[in-house]
């Protein structure tokens, strides 16, 4: 058994700076865990708390049902592979892998038998002899991997392994730890900013964001059911498409409104929405999104779709070979830029994912087709989705919503406060400059009241004085 259990974790430098916070995470046996984020959002920081290498602020930490908060990394039974490997230039392969077998004293016999059979899994048997500088970048990664997996721990820690290696070579590793997982059938916590890794390698993933655990899911959950807007927009690459919008309509007959463009949503899809009143016919917006794979110019599919069909102006077409990638414009977007088209402006296009064949030309309007089954809704304020997977999560996706917007409005109260607070800071200040200033041109006024006296004075002095 290696199972782990972290428990509020918080991570607090001593310069206050928070990079992980309440973080609760329960890892059972021989789970691929994937902790995914963009850099800074505190990934790293979690894996060296497991691994002893940064203290617990606060929260308790339990391998295998033992606290081990105060243990040192070396009682832990872990074994951590870093992103820049970390091997002994003057050792060997052989040497470099059964170094921390020869520090815990095990017998040459248990320790030759151990090194030979992690090479042997990893492919890296005609390399013992030779030392790190004579190896490739994905030789060097094996060596580390064997260093793990010589001392049988009960959880392997990866930190970024695979950063430094080219794409096909990243490839290949891929395959090989997951490979690696299923024959030795331990625990496996994988920390990655690349999303492609995080969904072909982990049973389960964790999105972070700025030390806050977003959601915890298997990689299919997380891209069908994302639980907010960040990780809608993280998970799939091109990225989900975002347009700000408004739900109009009937209980029946829900559309989405976006711009000039409106598409109806199917019955299914509508009866999810969860407090579909609080949106619906209201100035209420919400954000719609719509994955580029998701989106289609065959017109089998705009035929059969008329009610979830807009037009778009194409602007660039790339073709891939195995996919194209239409960039696109809402007609919206079109006239808001007409004459002042830069760069800048095409964050906002949408991206679509068609067929590799597709006769669509840029420079052109075209109709669109988008698989509304897909789609995503979440409200624009607190960025959470609107949309359960089925009837009986709805109950959580409105909790989680109401979490928000006590959030959302304590940020703002704070914020009111603040700027008020500062108002009337710089209030007393300006008070405090207009007295400076008064009493400064109070003073100058009696400087002058006095020199116009002692000018009289020496007047009536020099008259008095030529009269005599």
């Amino acid at each position: 058994m290696s199972s782990l259990n972290l428990k509020n974790i918080y991570k607090v430098y001593s310069s206050g700076v928070i990079a992980v916070t309440d973080f609760n995470l329960d890892i059972e046996d021989k789970e691929f865990i994937v902790l995914v984020g963009p850099s800074g959002c505190g990934k790293s920081t979690t894996l060296r708390m497991i691994a002893g290498l940064e203290e617990i602020s606060a929260g308790e930490l339990y391998i295998d049902g033992v606290l081990v908060n105060n243990r040192a990394p070396k009682d832990r039974d872990i074994a951590m592979v870093f992103q820049n490997y970390a091997l002994y230039p003057h050792m060997t392969v052989y040497d470099n892998m059964a170094f921390g077998l020869k520090l815990r004293k095990l017998p040459k016999a248990q320790i030759d038998q151990r090194v030979k059979e992690a090479a042997r899994i990893l492919g890296i048997e005609m390399y013992l002899s030779r030392k790190p500088k004579a190896l490739s970048g994905g030789q060097r990664q094996r060596v580390a991997l064997g260093r793990a997996i010589v001392r049988e721990p009960k959880v392997f820690l990866l930190d970024e392994p695979l950063s430094n290696l080219d794409a096909k070579l990243r490839s290949q590793m891929r395959t090989e730890i997951t490979k690696l997982h299923n024959r030795l059938a331990t625990t496996f916590i994988y920390v990655t900013h690349d999303q492609i890794e995080a969904m072909t390698m982990g049973t389960r993933i964790v999105v972070m964001k700025d030390g806050f655990i977003q959601q915890v899911d298997s990689p299919i959950n997380l891209y069908d059911y994302p639980i907010n807007q960040f990780v809608a927009g993280f998970i799939g690459s091109p990225q989900m498409n975002f347009f700000t919008g408004k739900l109009i309509g009937t209980k029946n007959k829900v559309c989405v409104q976006i711009g000039e463009e409106k598409v109806e949503l199917p019955k299914e899809k509508a009866s999810l929405i969860v407090n579909l009143d609080k949106y619906l016919n209201t100035d209420r917006e919400i954000i719609f999104g719509v994955r580029p794979e998701d989106i289609s110019d065959e017109a089998s599919d705009i035929k059969s779709n008329e009610k979830g069909c807009i037009e778009v102006f194409v602007d660039v077409v790339e073709a891939l070979g195995s996919e194209t990638l239409l960039y696109c414009k809402t007609k919206e977007l079109v006239k808001a830029n007409e004459g002042k088209e830069s760069i800048v402006d095409d964050i906002n296009n949408l991206i679509a994912k068609v067929d590799a064949r597709s006769e669509t030309k840029a420079g052109a309007f075209a109709k669109i087709s988008i698989d509304l089954n897909h789609c995503q809704l979440f409200d624009k304020v607190t960025e959470v989705t609107i949309l359960a997977r089925d009837e009986e999560n709805k109950a959580k996706i409105e909790e989680l919503q109401a979490k928000r917007e006590e959030e959302e409005a304590e940020k703002a109260r704070k914020a009111a406060e603040k700027l008020a607070e500062e108002e009337a800071k710089a209030q007393a200040l300006l008070e405090k400059q207009r007295a400076k200033q008064a009493k400064k041109l109070a003073k100058l006024q009696k400087s002058e009241q006095t020199t116009v006296e002692e000018t009289t004075v020496e007047e009536v002095a020099e008259e008095t004085s030529s009269e005599e």
